[in-house]
């Protein structure tokens, strides 16, 4: 004999999650970029991050993939105040332009972490590129 019952009052209760949304997710670019900024704070723990935001953690590295590639555009961070900031150039229309002396030698000097980059002379993008993925391939920037 079946011993089972269709009561209300007699049945067990359980929890139920009901999704509403079907197929995928659409994560904006702005909540990517903030759970990104979230996860490179020292210390934090991708997989954590990702729970608390309700993605996975192969989101959130992909997400930093992007995020360093320059796909993925970070907000500047409020507590870092030593983060230098771009200045806007002004040209006005009475400036004269002065070429400079023909002994000065354009060079460009960038300082990362422990590694020092210069460059002299007029480097063209794709030089400026291949020094710079190698920088990052070294750093694991």
């Amino acid at each position: 004999m079946d011993d089972r019952s269709d009561d209300i009052r007699q049945a067990s209760h359980r929890r139920v999650e009901v999704y509403s949304v079907s197929g995928r997710r659409r994560w904006p670019d702005d909540l990517k970029a903030q759970i990104v900024l979230d996860s490179l704070v020292p210390g934090a723990v991708v997989a954590e991050i990702a729970r608390r935001h309700g993605c996975h953690a192969q989101q959130v590295h992909s997400w930093r993939l992007l995020a360093r590639s320059g796909r993925l555009v970070l907000p500047a961070s409020s507590e870092d105040e030593t983060t230098p900031m771009f200045v806007p150039l002004i040209a006005s229309a009475d400036a004269t332009v002065r070429s400079p002396p023909t002994s000065c030698r354009a060079s460009i000097e960038v300082e990362i972490v422990d590694a020092r980059v210069r460059v002299r002379g007029r480097p063209g993008p794709a030089a400026l590129t291949d020094v710079f993925t190698a920088l990052r391939k070294a750093q694991s920037c």
